[in-house]
């Protein structure tokens, strides 16, 4: 075996046990941290009424990023989904409508991610009807 092909088995090697890292285990990380975020935030109001954060923000790696848009993967709605789970089988309810927003972080290394959240609140169509004079 060259030299060249060496390098090019090892480059290979190496791409193939990131894309392991970043697709096969990360996402499940990913689901448990976003779960942790929610249950760090939570606020009880009463015996029967527990409140939690209904935005979420996702900071991805450019590449995992990138990797995520190109393929057009329904990664958002797949958080989003199991975060209501979650929320549903804890009791919790949402402060608002629930979403979950992924963004590139070009200062976070490959295969990293931040999970950040906040309580968004709803604006209804209300709001924004006049009244006839």
């Amino acid at each position: 075996m060259s030299a060249i092909s060496a390098l090019e088995q090892a480059l290979e090697n190496r791409w193939e046990a990131l894309w392991a890292r970043v697709f096969d285990k990360e996402p499940v990380e990913l689901v448990d941290e976003l779960r942790r975020e929610c249950d760090r935030h939570t606020v009880v109001c009463s015996q029967t009424r527990t409140v939690v954060p209904n935005a979420y923000d996702v900071e991805l790696a450019d590449f995992v990023y990138d990797e995520l848009t190109r393929r057009g993967s329904r990664v958002g709605q797949e958080l989003t989904d199991s975060l209501a789970r979650h929320a549903e089988r804890h009791g919790y309810e949402w402060a608002g409508p629930l979403t979950v927003h992924l963004t590139r972080a070009p200062h976070l290394p490959n295969g990293r991610y931040r999970v950040a959240s906040r309580v968004m609140t709803h604006v209804s169509a209300d709001g924004f009807q006049h009244s006839a004079p």
